[in-house]
């Protein structure tokens, strides 16, 4: 059965699969000390839950087995210097960064309708059972899981990481209620280094194995719906939905597998997009743009405010008089939030030093 399931995984476009027992006893302290130190941020979902996010078998009573699933997104015709590219993107202040997970298609969409085949696979197999579908959807600890099934570890930035793949990879779950053999977990293989911990811009992992959500440019740019606080818009570049620096610079990642997948090619309306350009887009550009893409989560409000930052910053560092023009121009129409921004935007052509 297992090696069926592993063959059927891979015609799927799986890079590898699992499975865990549903005893995350032991994750539960981590768990909450992470929360009671506050570090998942506005993300109330995260508390909501309790230690149902430790809970498989609570989660989905009569969960006996979790079949967890890791998928390469790198794109296929990705290079062998894609880390240094990106790199160099981040340090060209009018271009505008996007986190590479976003450049195709929403992930979600992809995982799941996989997954749920594969256990449409499994159940025209044995016949009907039991099972639950998750990719990044509900209170499950992602990482946890998959460390235990063997298909990973949990690096320092947290993220999982794999021999064949390093952290370039989504992940998903099959909640079941089939008592499978388990397969053995991961050991870890970060040793001594700390390239993730010394590379983040905003210093949000303030410890190995933890992540301050408050901090992270990722959090701030996707899930905080407020003002982005000012002392973290400096450091935010370019970036203006989410963050890759903690993987650009892992050497794991070296290992990156590239995807099976054509949903995950690069759409370069976003991908490689200037700032200005994506600055003029109306609310109708954006949603014809993001169409079937994780982007358009965040909605245009959000992503106006990250562009007034990201431009704010190419303001500070190019004194190109185009940008100021484009952020004035914009200004008539913009609500509180955003014209806070703008604002802040401008100042920064007139105090260069100021972040």
């Amino acid at each position: 059965m297992w090696t069926r399931l592993q063959a059927w995984a891979a015609e799927l476009g799986f890079s590898q699969i699992g499975v865990a027992d549903v005893d995350l006893a032991s994750a539960e302290p981590g768990l909450l000390a992470w929360l009671a130190a506050g570090c998942h941020g506005e993300m109330a979902y995260m508390a909501s839950h309790g230690l149902k996010r430790a809970r498989p078998a609570e989660l989905v009573p009569g969960t006996l087995r979790v079949i967890t699933a890791r998928m390469d997104y790198l794109p296929a015709a990705a290079p062998a210097d894609w880390q240094a590219i990106a790199f160099d993107r981040l340090a060209q202040p009018r271009q505008a960064s996007v986190s590479l997970y976003a450049h195709g298609r929403d992930y979600h969409k992809v995982l799941r309708q996989r997954l749920q085949k594969l256990a449409d696979r499994l159940q025209a197999e044995i016949g009907p059972r039991g099972h639950r579908v998750f990719t990044d959807s509900a209170p499950v600890l992602e990482v946890e899981l998959a460390q235990r099934s063997g298909i990973g570890w949990r690096g320092k930035h947290t993220l999982l990481l794999a021999r064949e793949g390093g952290s370039m990879s989504f992940l998903g779950e099959l909640f079941v209620d089939l008592p499978l053999p388990v397969t053995a977990p991961a050991s870890a293989h970060c040793g001594q280094c700390t390239a993730c911990l010394d590379a983040c811009p905003t210093q949000a992992i303030v410890a190995p194995y933890r992540v301050d959500a408050r901090r992270c440019i990722s959090y701030l740019t996707i899930e905080h719906d407020g003002p982005i606080p000012v002392e973290f818009r400096a450091a935010m570049g370019n970036r203006i939905y989410g963050c890759d620096d903690c993987q650009l610079v892992c050497p794991w990642n070296k290992y990156a597998g590239r995807s099976a997948l054509a949903d995950f090619d690069p759409r370069p309306a976003v991908a490689a997009a200037e700032l200005l350009a994506l600055w003029a887009w109306d609310e109708a550009a954006f949603l014809r743009h993001t169409e079937g893409s994780a982007i358009r989560r965040i909605g245009l409000a959000r992503w106006r405010r990250n562009l007034a930052v990201a431009l704010g910053n190419a303001w500070r560092q190019t004194g190109d008089a185009a940008i100021a023009a484009a952020l004035q121009a914009a200004l008539p129409a913009a609500d509180a939030l955003l014209s806070e921004h703008i604002n802040w935007a401008l100042a920064q052509g007139a105090v260069p030093d100021q972040v």
